[in-house]
This record gives structure tokens, C-alpha cells and sequence, in this order.
């Protein structure tokens, strides 16, 4: 089966008619959708709204923009200091996007919005400058294949889509199951790639209960219709923890399911990750208290933490307190006298004695961002 032409006709045939097969129901700020085009939300084809984790000032990229509803929600979140990308390969999808961008630039007062053609598991290929390549260089000989593999190459190091680490937040609404299953570990890695460290992840899609049968997988229309390609819902949180995402859960979890197929249940949810700060573990004699409820629990890293105690952790670790990665659940406590910068193990519980430490610092999610900036 070939999933790309299937998923590039389906959805073209939605940015020309309203397909109500594709969706999904979802309660949208209805704020945020005063200034879209009812032809936009119309043709919209999600099942969720990753656009409640957009923050002023970010810099964000939608994978599989379709018509741009999403985007346009997200333009009037990030306020005048941010921007949102949206990429998505369907040309129909992409012109109807492209279609009110200077009406809602006109609306917002400037334009934040910008629409790109490429794949999401290549965001370094510019499927546009491709097309511009291919009309000027006819491929007739393995030379010619060769001298394209290597504009190629070229051109996803010198001119990328979009370039590493440069965005806040990726979001996507209902498109990862879209793509082939050869290509999602390199489309979880591109993920990674852009991101900013300690950039987050809001992906709504849908997942399964079970293991999708290699029969349903052969069925194109319940493959383009975002059943067939769905992650088993462990492998979906699985695939971000594998590649080094930390703090990967499921935010939304819908209870009952959106369909159910041969006994396998299909629903809605909404993964939330972030990535690492790039920064060394070095203990200069921080601790951390997790606040609770659970008795204890393990971090993605594999350091534990039992409710209540001071446990020494790395600078990484606190940074990552401070950068809200895992500001809700824990009180940063600095040391009365900082360190030098010692080795530091996760796997080795230690605590550290109140004598020691000094006052507790709780860091909330909100204010995360602005400590770490003053830090």
C-alpha cells in the first residue's frame, strides 16, 4: 500500500470538500476561532487541541498544518514576539492555508504565520526549492539520481526547512499515524532536532488499545482515516522516551474511545515531552523535594525520589526545575554554600541533610519560564 499517495488524495479531496469522516469531536477556544474563516474550520480534520499549550512569545511549529486552523489559533497566543510555522506537503491543503493568510495578518496586525512544504519525518527538506530543482534538471540517468541525492544533501545542511533548534513548542494535530511506520523514528527525531533545549511537545493524535492487525493496516481508506496507522498507545509515549524526551506523559486521555474497530479501541490523546537541557550532570550541592502525592517515583534518567525527602540532584536537574520541565512536582533546594562541581549519579539515592541546604525555592510551571531567565 502506498500510504503517502493515499493520505496526500484523502486529504486532498478535504481541502475541496468537508469530509466529516476525518473528524473528531473537539471543544476548540471558541475565542480563537472569531477570526478564522469558516471555510478553515470547516475543513479542519483534528482530534485535539494542541493549541492550549502555546505560550506568549514562543516560536512554534504545527506538523501536518492542513488548512491552517491550528496555526491561526496559535498566531494570536504568541503574541507580537512570537511566530508559528506550519508545514504540511499537501499542496490543496497548503493553498487553502495560504489562502486568508493576509486577511488574518491584516486582523492580528501583523503577519506571524508561515507555511511551508515538507515532510515531517524530513524537516530539513524543502519540498518547494525540490520542485523548483526538478523542473530545472530532468532526472533521465543514474547521474542525474546521484546529482540529485547530493542538491539534496546539500541542501538540507546549507538551507534547511527548518533549522535545528530554533522552536519552542511542536504541536500536530492527528497527523503522526499518518505517516509511514519505516519513517517515524526519523520523524520523532526531527522532532528532537528542532527543538530548542528544554523545548516542549503537544502532539494530539490518535492510539490504540492494542496492537493494530497487519489486516487493518492494509485497508487504505481506514489507514488515511486515521485508524489503520495509529500508535498502540504505550509505543506512542515509548518512541519520545527512546529517543531521549523527558517528562513524556499523556496530558488528555479521552475515556471513551473514538472508534472501535475489530475489538480495538481508538481514542484521542494528547502526549506532552520535553527536551533535555543540554547541560552536564555536575552536583555543587542542590537537593530537590518532590512534593507528592505518590511515595515516590523515578524520573525519565532514572533518578528516584521518595515523598518529602531532600535528595541531592545535578545542576541539570535543577535547571530543569527552574525551566519548568519539572516545576510543578518539586521544591528546588540550593546549598547554603555552593560546591565545586563534582560527578554525579542518578541511580545513587542520597540525600541531603537540612543542615546543609538552605531554604526551599517552589518553582510553578508559569513562573518557570521568567526564574530561569533572572537565573
Amino acid at each position: 500500500m502506498q500510504v503517502k499517495k493515499n493520505v496526500l488524495q484523502r486529504y486532498s479531496a478535504g481541502a475541496k470538500e468537508v469530509q466529516e469522516s476525518l473528524c473528531c469531536p473537539v471543544n476548540y477556544d471558541q475565542t480563537l476561532l472569531k477570526i478564522l474563516p469558516q471555510e478553515i474550520i470547516e475543513k479542519d480534520y483534528g482530534c485535539g487541541d494542541p493549541s492550549r499549550y502555546v505560550k506568549k512569545g514562543d516560536t512554534v511549529l504545527d506538523l501536518g498544518s492542513g488548512g491552517g486552523k491550528i496555526c491561526y489559533m496559535a498566531a494570536q497566543l504568541v503574541g507580537e514576539t512570537g511566530s508559528v510555522i506550519g508545514i504540511d506537503f499537501n499542496e490543496d491543503m497548503l493553498r487553502l492555508a495560504r489562502k486568508y493568510q493576509n486577511e488574518i495578518a491584516g486582523t492580528l496586525g501583523q503577519d506571524r504565520v508561515e507555511f511551508k512544504k515538507g515532510h515531517i519525518q524530513d524537516l530539513a527538506l524543502d519540498l518547494e526549492l525540490l520542485d523548483v530543482y526538478l523542473k530545472e534538471n530532468k532526472i533521465q540517468s543514474v547521474e542525474d539520481l546521484d546529482a540529485l541525492e547530493l542538491w539534496k544533501s546539500d541542501q538540507k545542511q546549507h538551507q534547511p526547512l527548518v533549522a535545528d533548534g530554533c522552536v519552542d513548542l511542536v504541536v500536530s494535530n492527528c497527523v503522526l499515524n499518518l505517516v509511514s511506520e519505516q519513517d517515524r523514528v526519523q520523524m520523532i527525531e526531527e522532532i528532537f532536532r528542532v527543538l530548542k533545549p528544554g523545548g516542549r511537545v503537544a502532539i494530539s493524535d490518535i492510539v490504540a488499545d492494542q496492537t493494530v492487525t497487519a489486516e487493518l493496516k492494509q485497508d487504505e481508506e481506514l489507514w488515511s482515516g486515521c485508524i489503520s496507522g495509529a500508535f498502540q498507545e504505550q509505543q506512542f509515549i515509548h518512541s519520545f522516551v527512546q529517543r531521549g524526551f523527558v517528562a513524556v506523559g499523556f496530558d488528555k486521555w479521552d475515556v471513551e474511545p473514538w472508534q472501535v474497530v475489530e475489538g480495538i479501541e481508538f481514542r484521542s490523546v494528547t502526549l506532552t515531552a520535553r527536551k533535555p537541557l543540554a547541560m552536564a550532570d555536575h552536583d555543587i550541592g542542590q537537593a530537590a523535594l518532590y512534593k507528592g502525592p505518590y511515595r515516590e517515583i523515578v524520573i525519565d534518567g532514572g533518578q528516584r525520589f521518595c515523598r518529602g525527602e531532600r535528595v541531592a540532584i545535578s545542576e541539570k536537574m535543577a535547571d530543569s526545575i527552574l525551566s519548568g520541565i519539572y516545576a510543578d512536582d518539586f521544591v528546588l533546594i540550593n546549598p547554603k554554600e555552593f560546591s565545586s562541581p563534582k560527578s554525579f549519579c542518578a541511580s545513587n539515592y542520597k540525600l541531603r541533610p537540612a543542615a546543609e541546604t538552605g531554604a526551599g525555592t517552589q518553582i510553578s510551571s508559569d513562573i518557570a519560564k521568567k526564574n530561569n531567565a533572572c537565573c
